[in-house]
Parts: structure tokens; C-alpha cells; sequence
């Protein structure tokens, strides 16, 4: 497991590549928002943060003084990075990822075995969050929502309800341009922030 020495290190070093680019490009690469003069807008999940350029510096947009999660951050100023492949329409699962296999246990860690562990017998519990996180219901299980992420990086999620017969089961699928935006690692954590995520609006 990443240390927090190793997510300071990282959003160092992706901040100064990203503040080599002019913010216009990376805005218009990124697909976000600006909400000032070297300011971006970044919808994330439930939250809405205002992201500073060249330092960029994190601060939550209701709440200035609320801690962000280093993971959060380094994450988007990696998604920052990508090569922005348009969507295609393509869903693929996580293993389809180049690269992605070396991570694969520590993905069904962080998303798929909490998404059925907390919702698989709590279909209506899921529901209600997703829809809380503006998520897409799509026809695909027991219950199955798209959410739209970043601008360019879109995933699905789809849950099986468990039985007396069948334990239940779950899948997250990701737009195919996922592998030349971000890493497989970081698609990993993507999945994993909006499991939990969800998991915290259903106690709500």
C-alpha cells in the first residue's frame, strides 16, 4: 500500500509536468471547467473542488477549509495527464485494461468485494445512493448505473442480488479510452472512490 510520502511525491512531480502546459490547453484537453483566471472547476463524485494553476493547490468549493484526500488529488492531475481518446461507446472489463492484471486483485479488493459485500443484499440501498451521485440507470442486472467521472472517462456498475440459491455478484465496466488516460492503477483507485463513496451516502 502507497504511503503518504509516496502521494506528496507523486502530485509533486504531476504538478510540475502538468505546469509546463499552458492552462488554456489543459483545460481544453481535460474537458474541465474554468471557474477563474488559472482556476479549473472539477465536479468529482459528490464534490465540487477548485483546483489552482501552476500550483495546483486543491480546495473544496463549499468548504475551503475541508481536507481533500491525497489519492483524490493525485488521481485527477493524473487523469490531467491522459491521452484524451475520444469515447467510443465500447464497455470493457477491468482485466480488458492494458497492463491491468498485475492489479487486478487489488482492484475486486477495493471495489468489487465492498459493492457486494455492503449492497449485495441491499439492492434499494444502492439505488438511492446512486442516484445521489447523479448516476445513469442502464439495463443491466439487478441494478446498474453508468457514471460520468471525469469528463472523458466514463465507468459502469452492475450488481446481482444475492438469494437463498446464489450469492451475489457484481461487475464494473469501464469505456474502452480508459487505458490511454489513465493507468491501470489508477482505474483501480477510480472504482474503488466511487464504491465507497457510494457506500458512505447509503448510511445517510
Amino acid at each position: 500500500m502507497a504511503r503518504i510520502d509516496d502521494y506528496i511525491h507523486a502530485k509533486k512531480i504531476a504538478g510540475e509536468i502538468l505546469a509546463s502546459q499552458p492552462f488554456e490547453i489543459l483545460a481544453a484537453t481535460s474537458g474541465f471547467e474554468i471557474a477563474a483566471p488559472s482556476v479549473f472547476k472539477i465536479l468529482f463524485l459528490d464534490r465540487v473542488y477548485q483546483l489552482t494553476y501552476p500550483a495546483f493547490d486543491f480546495k473544496d468549493d463549499a468548504d475551503p477549509n475541508k481536507l481533500i484526500p491525497l489519492q483524490e488529488q493525485v488521481l485527477i492531475l493524473h487523469y490531467m495527464q491522459g491521452n484524451m481518446r475520444p469515447e467510443t461507446g465500447k464497455w470493457i472489463a477491468y482485466r480488458e485494461i492494458p497492463g491491468a492484471s498485475f492489479y487486478f486483485s487489488a482492484f475486486v479488493k477495493r471495489a468489487i468485494d465492498p459493492l457486494k459485500k455492503v449492497f449485495g443484499n441491499n439492492v434499494a440501498g444502492l439505488l438511492k445512493s446512486a442516484e445521489k451521485l447523479n448516476g445513469s440507470r442502464i439495463d443491466a442486472g439487478d441494478a446498474g448505473f453508468e457514471f460520468k467521472l471525469f469528463p472523458k472517462v466514463s465507468l459502469r456498475l452492475i450488481l446481482w442480488a444475492g438469494d437463498e440459491e446464489f450469492p451475489p455478484e457484481a461487475n464494473i465496466l469501464f469505456e474502452e479510452n480508459v487505458g490511454s488516460i489513465l493507468s491501470p492503477e489508477d482505474a483501480a483507485w477510480l472504482a474503488g472512490m466511487i464504491v465507497y463513496r457510494l457506500i458512505a451516502l447509503s448510511y445517510r
